[in-house]
């Protein structure tokens, strides 16, 4: 599933104030040991088991030891809890995977300094410590753009669990790109505080259906089957996040905003085994690969929509469009 970038890419494009150092490194003989924590389930379906995925592709091809801890609560405590308790096994690096772990693992790394740190979509960076960020708001942006173009009812939806910073890019792109398009389209936009939970994203989808979103797009983990159980029975469609959601099940999903984001595991673990690893950096990937991050579309779009969604491509690449972190508008409540 995971074709991993190559270095030069990743070194283009960092975006660090700090100084870069590449520094020798304590490896455990032959094979370094690596460590992750996942805030979910690693069989989710979606982001967190990206990221494992992206563990194990480094376990094969890069022959690192890999251990990790799944199912931690989403909140700082519990995150710096299970960080401290992969340090107790002194690996050469441990990976937080996903933003909402920013606040721990710099907390966590600062009190190691013999060990390396990394988060996934993070913004974080220190002596130890830097971030691999997939930009998955920029084909989120695309994905509203298409969901403006593909709607029948001028609604369209959107929904996510908690409220970490990835998220809250993605959203923001995501409703960027469909007033772009379409600046009075209405947008449904939830975040029901659970990425998870199944029941609940049924409830949500069914409300926004019922306000007369006909496209819904997901930022969910385990949770996002309810979506899509939901709009499979309301004869509505779907956009997905992170994965080829369009090739999984082609009846609901009409696009999938993709974003490797098991990648940026890869990409860190391959550092330290080539010794290259640079600290206190922050490394982005976008669009500029789409092996990387691209919109999936259905086979059945129509050329017109096809045509229009690779001219924002493009635009978002030459820094004519520039695709909006922040969002202003109303929220939809259930």
């Amino acid at each position: 599933m995971f074709n991993p970038l190559r270095r030069k890419i990743l070194l283009a494009a960092s975006v660090s104030g700090l100084a870069a150092c590449s520094q020798p490194l304590r490896l455990n003989q032959d094979k370094p040991k690596v460590a992750a924590l996942f805030c979910g389930s690693t069989s989710d379906g979606g982001f967190m088991q990206a990221g494992y995925e992206g563990l194990m592709l480094a376990q094969r091809r890069l022959g690192v030891t890999a251990s990790y801890l799944d199912k931690v609560a989403n909140e700082t405590e519990a995150q710096a809890a299970g960080l401290e308790k992969l340090a107790a096994a002194k690996p050469d690096l441990i990976i937080a995977h996903g933003g909402q772990n920013n606040k721990a693992a710099e907390r966590v790394a600062a009190a190691h300094p013999d060990i390396l740190f990394v988060v996934t979509q993070g913004s974080v960076t220190g002596s130890n410590l830097s971030s691999y960020d997939v930009l998955q708001e920029e084909s989120a942006w695309l994905g509203g753009a298409y969901a403006a173009m593909m709607t029948r009812t001028g609604v369209i939806g959107h929904q996510s669990g908690i409220r970490v910073p990835p998220g809250l890019r993605g959203r923001a792109a995501y409703a960027d790109g469909a007033f772009t398009v379409n600046p009075k389209i209405k947008l449904l936009t939830n975040f029901s505080g659970a990425q998870d939970d199944i029941a609940l994203a049924d409830r949500v989808t069914r409300a926004q259906a019922k306000a007369g979103a006909d496209i819904i797009f997901t930022m969910l983990n385990a949770g996002r089957s309810g979506t899509t159980e939901a709009c499979r029975a309301l004869g509505i469609k779907q956009i997905g996040n992170v994965a080829d959601w369009v090739a999984r099940d082609p009846e609901v999903f009409i696009g999938s905003a993709y974003a490797d984001v098991g990648i940026g595991v890869f990409e860190a673990c391959k550092d330290v085994v080539n010794n290259t690893f640079k600290r206190g950096e922050i490394f982005k990937v976008g669009l500029q690969n789409p092996e990387a991050v691209r919109l999936i579309m259905s086979e059945q779009t129509p050329e017109d929509v096809k045509q229009r969604i690779e001219a924002y491509r493009k635009q978002i690449l030459s820094g004519e469009i520039h695709v909006k972190k922040q969002y202003g508008g109303p929220e939809f409540t259930i």
